[in-house]
C-alpha cells in the first residue's frame, strides 16, 4: 500500500520529535555535569585533574590551624558555602583559621569569595604551621571590602587580590560589590606566583626575587623567619573576625 502524503507528514514528524527529545536528554547530562553548580568538577576538569577542596556539604578536607579537628565554633556551611560567622569579633571567640588537611607543592587553586560589608580576611599559602594558636603566617591573598574597611585606606597593596602589605594589584583588578561573589585563583608553579581575580591576572612575582626580597625588608615580615620561601604547604582560610563566605574551592597539582 502506497504511504501517503499525511502517513509520510506523521512518520516525519515523529522523527522530529525524537530527534528533539534525544537532544533534549543530552542537554540535561550536560548541565548536569558540567560543572555549572556549586562545589561540583566538570567531566574535563577531573580529566584535567582537578580536586574538590569542598565538597558543600561536609568539612572533609579542612581542620583548625594547629588542629587535629575541624573547629567546634566560628565556622558553618550554609547554602554551600565554609563561611566565617564573624564571631571572632569578640574575645576569646571565633574558631581561628581553617587549613586544608593536605599540603601541596606547585599548584592552581581557584576560589570564589564573598566579603561582608566592611569585612576584611584573606587566603595563605607558604604557611609554616609551626606554633600553636589560631592564626597561620604566610603569603596572602588578600579579601577585603575596599570600599569601606579601613585597610584599603593604608596602601594598595593591602586591598583585595593584593599579596598582602608587599604587592599592589595592577590596573586590570575588578571587582565585583560586596555582597556578591568574586572569582580567584593562585597558582604556583616553581618560584613563579600569580594572583587572579575575576579573569585577570593582577599580581604576578617571582619567590626569592631580589624585589620580593626587598618588598619583604621593609615590610613587618622582616623578621620572620623563612618567610615567602618555597616548601609543601596547606591553604589557608583567614578568620579575621568578620563573615566571610568560600565556595568553589578546587585544585590542579602541576
Amino acid at each position: 500500500m502506497p504511504v501517503t502524503n499525511l502517513h509520510r507528514s506523521k512518520t516525519v514528524r515523529h522523527i522530529e520529535r525524537l530527534l528533539e527529545v534525544a537532544a533534549l536528554m543530552v542537554l540535561c547530562a550536560s548541565c548536569a555535569t558540567s560543572g555549572g553548580g556549586l562545589n561540583r568538577l566538570s567531566h574535563r576538569e577531573i580529566a584535567d585533574g582537578w580536586q574538590l577542596l569542598f565538597d558543600g556539604r561536609t568539612t572533609a578536607g579542612w581542620r583548625g590551624y594547629a588542629q587535629t579537628e575541624f573547629p567546634k565554633a566560628g565556622w558553618v556551611i550554609a547554602d554551600g558555602c565554609l563561611e566565617n560567622d564573624g564571631s571572632g569579633q569578640h574575645k576569646h571567640a571565633g574558631g581561628g583559621d581553617l587549613v586544608t588537611t593536605e599540603a601541596f607543592t606547585d599548584f592552581d587553586f581557584k576560589f570564589e569569595w564573598r566579603i561582608s560589608p566592611g569585612g576584611n580576611s584573606g587566603v595563605k599559602y607558604l604557611v609554616r604551621e609551626g606554633k600553636t594558636g589560631k592564626s597561620g603566617v604566610g603569603c596572602e591573598y588578600q579579601v577585603l571590602d575596599d570600599t569601606s574597611n579601613e585597610d584599603a585606606h593604608n596602601g594598595a597593596n593591602r586591598q583585595a587580590g593584593a599579596l598582602y602589605a608587599l604587592i599592589a594589584p595592577n590596573a586590570s583588578k575588578h571587582l565585583v560589590p560586596v555582597g556578591q561573589f568574586n572569582q580567584s585563583e593562585i597558582v604556583v608553579r616553581g618560584n613563579h606566583v600569580e594572583h587572579w581575580l575575576n579573569g585577570s591576572r593582577i599580581v604576578q612575582f617571582e619567590l626569592g626575587s631580589p624585589e620580593l626580597k626587598e618588598a619583604i625588608a621593609n615590610s613587618k615580615f622582616r623578621s620572620v623567619e623563612g618567610f615567602a620561601e618555597k616548601m609543601p604547604t596547606v591553604l589557608l582560610l583567614q578568620d579575621h573576625g568578620d563573615a566571610v563566605w568560600f565556595r568553589n574551592l578546587k585544585i590542579r597539582k602541576l
